[in-house]
């Protein structure tokens, strides 16, 4: 397949061109600068110029695609309610590219939209269209489209990784050294779910290969690490102290960053490798944590 690719040179993004073009796809990627371009040119991609601030770019980048996979987003979390506002007219524009056909849109959401209730981890079937957190947008944009009679699927999100990069947790190593200690809330009992980016890209392939209407995957491979064995992780390989802070004190300790630190946010992905034969085989996020370089 001729895909379409937003985010093409971001942190799965450039995960996922390689692993299109193993299977024998052909990728145009989205890139705003030189340097992504002579990256996607590389890495053996076809270059389209565009950025989320335009509609227009992502929809002339659709037009001729046989199927399109979103995963670019604007990661200012100080922005995150106005971001994920872009990314539903984002959404919408590549829709618009693909309306009276029948090829694939594979959009971007985040794990903690299947959340349900009583701490129960996350899952597939669930979709709550008022949920409070804000990248419901993306999922609320989705919809939409398949009411329209476009081919959606949703690929979630967990804290995606490697050595290098670890989600949300990369910007609370930028916070413990700017503090001086790596702090958890409470007594570090809540849970993030993980997944290693290697198994995210290889989810994405699949989702666009098989172009199920209206599917949820679940790009989870481990379904919830404690807080507080993350922080141990951050405070082995930072060499500082690891503290716990109350709810109370997180605001003025963490910055934007507050409103994540303290959720229990398990998820399940037993439905997606049941129903696509999706199995992460990466490595976890502790062991990536372990391995990081933190100089």
């Amino acid at each position: 397949m001729r895909i379409f690719l937003t985010g093409a040179t971001g942190f799965i993004g450039s995960a996922l061109v390689p692993e299109l073009i193993a299977a024998g796809h052909r990728v145009t990627g989205m890139t705003r600068s030189d340097a992504g371009a002579q990256a996607l040119a590389a890495a053996g991609a076809d270059v389209h110029r565009g950025t989320l601030d335009d509609p227009q770019s992502l929809a002339r980048g659709a037009a001729n695609a046989d199927a399109v996979i979103h995963t670019a987003f604007d990661h200012d979390f100080s922005r995150f309610a106005e971001n994920c506002e872009k990314d539903k007219r984002a959404i919408a524009a590549l829709g618009s590219a693909l309306a009276g056909s029948d090829r694939p849109l594979v959009i971007t959401s985040g794990t903690g939209m299947g959340s349900g209730e009583h701490g129960e981890p996350a899952t597939e079937d669930v979709f709550n269209a008022r949920h409070p957190n804000p990248r419901i947008a993306s999922e609320l944009a989705g919809h939409a489209l398949l009411d329209a009679g476009i081919n959606v699927s949703v690929v979630r999100l967990p804290q995606v990784h490697d050595p290098l990069r670890q989600g949300l947790i990369t910007p609370l190593i930028g916070i413990a050294r700017d503090k001086g200690v790596v702090a958890y809330v409470g007594d570090g009992s809540n849970r993030w779910p993980a997944g290693h980016v290697s198994d995210v890209a290889r989810l994405y392939r699949l989702a666009v290969e098989k172009a199920e209407r209206g599917a949820r995957y679940h790009a989870v491979g481990e379904e919830g690490i404690a807080s507080r064995a993350i922080a141990e992780a951050l405070g082995r390989g930072l060499e500082l102290p690891v503290v716990s802070m109350s709810a109370d004190d997180a605001a003025a300790h963490f910055g934007w960053m507050a409103m994540f630190v303290g959720l229990d946010m398990p998820a399940s992905s037993a439905l997606t490798q049941a129903r696509s034969g999706w199995h992460p085989t990466g490595p976890t996020l502790i062991a990536d944590l372990d391995e990081a370089r933190y100089v």
